[in-house]
């Protein structure tokens, strides 16, 4: 039986493949610690002959090929007439024969894991992969061929984009994402982990949907306690440097872009980027926001009204953001605090109240489809944006930011301002008139001809006081983002 938690659509997908009656290629991506080794290892472990082999970073191809090796016998034991592989195309000739003499109709999987690793410039893993799929795996109703890697822009560009023979080969591909708080709340669940959804959320915004890292998290403690012993005295206060160096060749360049993104949540343009990193802006910076944004770390966010080379790119993974904003503020004792108390005092703070407000923007950045459905509109074709007004200098007149736009193709706008709070959010009269202002300022800066409405996001919604009545049009709460 599955140990997997909190992955239906994934198990939905394995399901099918498993019981198609033909050939299956699978193709599974996602950035380390989310779980991709563990889905398809308790899926089909015990659903047929079971092959896997997980490449080694900076391994050779001798060294790959001596793992290829013990996999094979422990599979298959020492056929007669085995050689061990010198080649790629030998380890598939042997692979291919051994399984031509199974006799059963079971399934046979086969997990290339790592795949990147295993696929080096000179080792031609892939094209000896081609091969022996295309001319004889792709036949045997009873192969399910699964290959996955951590590195998503590879994955993409080498397997799911292939123009070459793995071209249109796949017959599924699955993009593991972290879990979004619905299924964060049903893993810490499943775990004895019994904690409040304003909780639940508090630990999200600091370590993000990564199950490798809840599954750290232990009973019986509260959000503050937990963060404070995983990122500070723990098994995550060394995850930073490790995981972007894991994950990208050249890894210092993409940290230095992380690192100037986390000072600027608001998020900056391309060319504010090459500015701040000293980056040559073209090709190699726009690789590297590539490869950062399809494994999610930054999100490329469009403003409303304006050109695509306007975007804004923001830095969007929890842990990320959270360790380069209080690291080095731990190191500092800024709190003159103890390290076992230092996020209570933090969390507490006039910096940890900004933090946490921009966090909370992130949250409900990607959780727009849940707040869509609190709206009563996941059927309606939108998009989201945000949208800034910088009057000219020396005008009198006020900008206006708006955290998340959404657009409707039934004629309708959200303006959505999202508010931390630790109670219903009350709306003063200064804030009243921020409100009003910002929506004003909109509809005449944009000249919108569609209807627009003041949406409110706030964990425990909003006090219902003359603000409330006169100023706000839809209130979505934390419970809507679960």
């Amino acid at each position: 039986m599955s140990h997997v938690l909190a992955r239906a659509r994934e198990l939905k997908i394995l399901e099918e493949l498993y019981l198609s009656k033909k050939a299956e290629f699978l193709a599974i991506y996602g950035r380390r610690r989310v779980g991709k080794t563990f889905l398809i290892r308790e899926f089909f472990r015990d659903k047929g002959l079971y092959i896997a082999l997980t490449g080694v970073k900076g391994a050779t191809v001798k060294k790959q090929l001596k793992n290829f090796t013990e996999e094979f016998k422990r599979v298959f034991g020492s056929p007669a007439g085995f050689k061990s592989p010198e080649s790629w195309f030998d380890a598939f000739a042997e692979l291919r024969k051994a399984i031509e003499a199974v006799k059963s109709q079971k399934r046979i999987i086969l997990f290339f894991d790592e795949l990147p690793w295993l696929a080096t410039a000179r080792s031609e893993f892939l094209q000896d992969l081609d091969h022996f799929w295309n001319r004889y795996m792709s036949e045997d109703s009873r192969v399910i061929l699964v290959v996955c890697g951590s590195a998503a822009s590879w994955m993409i560009k080498k397997i799911i984009r292939n123009k070459g023979g793995l071209y249109g080969r796949l017959t599924a591909e699955i993009r593991l994402l972290p879990f979004d708080l619905q299924e964060t709340e049903e893993f810490l669940k499943a775990r004895g982990v019994e904690l409040k959804r304003k909780a639940i959320a508090d630990l999200y915004m600091a370590i993000g949907g990564i199950p490798k890292y809840l599954n750290y998290i232990p009973k019986g403690q509260s959000p503050l306690q937990i963060v404070n012993k995983l990122v500070f005295d723990g098994p995550l206060t060394d995850e930073f440097t490790d995981l972007y160096a894991s994950l990208f060749e050249n890894h210092t360049r993409h940290i230095s872009i992380v690192k100037v993104l986390a000072e600027h949540p608001g998020g900056l343009t391309k060319q504010e980027i090459a500015k701040k990193t000293g980056l040559t802006p073209g090709g190699g910076m726009n690789h590297i926001l590539e490869e950062l944004e399809q494994s999610g770390f930054i999100l490329e966010t469009h403003e409303f009204g304006k050109l695509k080379k306007d975007s804004r790119f923001r830095l969007v993974d929890e842990y990320s953001l959270f360790y380069l904003k209080w690291w080095p503020k731990v190191r500092e004792s800024n709190f003159g605090k103890s390290d076992d108390t230092f996020w209570t005092s933090a969390f507490n703070s006039a910096q940890g109240r900004v933090w946490i407000g921009y966090a909370f923007e992130i949250l409900c950045l990607k959780h727009v489809a849940k707040i869509k459905r609190a709206l009563g509109i996941s059927g309606v074709l939108t998009s989201a944006s945000g949208w800034i007004y910088k009057p000219a200098k020396g005008s009198r007149e006020k900008g206006a930011q708006i955290d998340l736009l959404i657009d409707r193709a039934d004629n309708c706008i959200n303006l959505c301002e999202i508010r931390y709070s630790n109670d219903e959010y009350v709306i003063n009269k200064s804030c009243d008139e921020e409100l009003r202002g910002r929506k004003d300022t909109f509809i005449t800066q944009t000249k919108t001809k569609k209807s627009v409405f003041l949406t409110l996001i706030s964990p425990y919604g909003v006090k219902k006081n003359v603000g409330y009545f006169d100023t706000v049009d839809v209130v979505v709460t934390l419970d809507d983002l679960f």
